[in-house]
């Protein structure tokens, strides 16, 4: 089973609800930290996790989440559906 972490996201606008990252795929790349340094930061163990799910604005978020080689964020909107990857 694979070690997802759940992040709400609440910013003003915003169409993207939810932010899950996949512990067991993200490789410490740190692509995600230079496209939005504001939004993520590795922990203890080399793994992206959220310090600020609404710090910057959606297309932002999504370019993020898409610099991930492995594909380790998924994004989900207010909806309910995956908006990344899709």
């Amino acid at each position: 089973m694979a070690d997802l972490r759940e992040y709400p996201r609440s910013k003003e606008g915003s169409t993207i609800s939810k932010i899950v990252v996949d512990r067991d795929l993200c490789i410490a790349a740190v692509s995600c930290i230079a496209v939005a340094g504001e939004v993520w930061e590795l922990d203890g163990e080399s793994k992206v996790v959220v310090k600020d799910a609404n710090s910057v604005d959606d297309a932002t978020l999504i370019a993020s989440a898409e610099a991930c080689p492995t594909k380790a964020i998924y994004l989900y909107g207010t909806d309910g559906q995956q908006v990344w990857p899709k």
